[in-house]
């Protein structure tokens, strides 16, 4: 079945929602330890905040995953969606 007849099928998009949500949450949670690992783990979330989310930042740290995680769970959906 092609792209296309598979994106209009309800199943596809509830599957897209179960792949991405996850991958999402644990893309963030991995960036947010790889970025502030000793800021977290000390308490500072005052630094863990103004190393990731003050000045704009937060469009960028979230802007990122988002796209990744949209591509990725089009994918993952796409190839095991018969």
């Amino acid at each position: 079945m092609k792209f296309t007849e598979k994106i209009k099928r309800s199943e596809f998009w509830s599957n897209f929602v179960r792949v991405t949500i996850p991958f999402f949450i644990i893309v963030v949670i991995i960036s947010l330890l790889w970025n502030s690992w000793t800021q977290i783990f000390a308490g500072d979330f005052d630094a863990v905040a103004k190393t990731n989310f003050n000045d704009g930042k937060w469009k960028t740290f979230f802007g990122v995953k988002v796209f990744v995680c949209f591509f990725y769970g089009l994918y993952i959906t796409n190839k095991n969606t018969k």
